[in-house]
């Protein structure tokens, strides 16, 4: 189904990018997000495009799965609800910083040893309860600390040094990037840096759902698989309760699903079919319809997505409107 050697890095250039979901007021087009969509069949065909699915972009938090993968290939032994928390973007509730001790203690570290970014929670709610508690920023509370207590206890492990864990020379990320490439099937177009501070590597948006199609087809047992039951059974952990990624999983069995900052959003089933979402003005409000109307044009049964069609438009407190997909994504009926 997949080729075993690696395509050229996609271009890097300005992305075609092409209407996915309008801003409908009173029966009126109000505005237009536009992006790129993509939906792999079982078979990893590419069964519907919107957009520019090969241009370089970054996927953001969409490839902490990717990223996970590539730390339990190297030895890190998390299950279950860490592990789900080593590729989450939390939402910085209690939950989520114990875990985030938990790995920090499995590896003899503290979070003196983490290198993101101080943050407050990502949550709304919690950030209001942080700041009216006079808590300041922290490493724990930004929302990849999960993440990075797993590349420290990974390169403990190892042998790898700690201090630099996020250079891209960096034996760690090194062995990241070969399985980022590994899994989208593609090599990447150029590192930068992400908002935590660890590498980000440039894919296209076909990639990116090709190597969420690896990881829910791979077999039992593999890393693949580990890190895939991990996000499934612990959503919550993964991101947040109320978060719309972790309600999605929820709703549609067997789906793994992430998003990124600036409007990512990729999704598989365990049969193969996959589909990945970016919204070029980067709006969550236009990435949650998008992705299910999407996952609809693969074949999810749409009553299980009427829960993220999108949110009301507002007009004197009444909804007025809302943000529909365009009429491209529509599912089609069976032949």
């Amino acid at each position: 189904m997949y080729s075993s050697s690696l395509a050229d890095a996609p271009q890097i250039r300005e992305p075609l990018h092409a209407p996915v979901a309008h801003l409908i007021r009173g029966g009126v087009i109000e505005g237009i997000h536009y992006g790129s969509v993509v939906v792999l069949g079982a078979d990893g065909t590419v069964d519907f495009q919107l957009g520019d699915i090969e241009a370089a972009f970054y996927p953001r938090s969409a490839v902490k799965p990717l990223q996970a993968v590539a730390m339990v290939r190297a030895g890190l032994p998390l299950e279950g609800d860490l592990l789900s928390l080593a590729a989450a973007s939390h939402s910085g509730g209690e939950v989520h910083l114990e875990g985030t001790r938990r790995i920090l203690d499995l590896a003899g570290l503290t979070e003196d040893d983490l290198r993101n970014v101080p943050d407050l929670p990502y949550d709304p709610a919690l950030r209001d309860a942080w700041i009216r508690a006079d808590r300041g920023p922290s490493r724990l509370a930004q929302n990849c600390s999960g993440k990075h207590a797993a590349m420290l206890y990974t390169c403990k492990l190892n042998g790898w040094s700690l201090e630099d864990y996020l250079d891209p020379g960096h034996p760690l990320q090194k062995a990241i990037a070969e399985i980022v490439e590994d899994l989208t099937g593609q090599k990447i177009a150029r590192v930068s840096v992400d908002g935590c501070g660890a590498p980000l590597f440039s894919l296209s948006l076909h990639g990116l759902a090709r190597a969420a199609a690896r990881i829910t087809t791979a077999a039992p047992g593999t890393p693949e698989a580990r890190v895939a039951d991990a996000m499934r059974d612990h959503a919550e952990m993964a991101s947040g309760a109320g978060r719309d990624v972790a309600a999605l999983m929820r709703a549609v069995p067997g789906l793994l699903a992430k998003d990124g900052f600036e409007g990512v959003q990729v999704a598989a089933l365990p049969d193969g079919r996959a589909i990945a979402v970016k919204i070029a003005d980067g709006a969550n409000r236009a990435r949650v319809p998008v992705a299910a109307a999407a996952l609809a044009r693969a074949g999810v049964d749409p009553s299980l997505l009427t829960a993220f069609a999108g949110e009301a438009l507002l007009g004197g407190g009444e909804p007025v409107g809302q943000i529909t997909p365009v009429r491209a994504l529509d599912p089609v009926a069976p032949a």
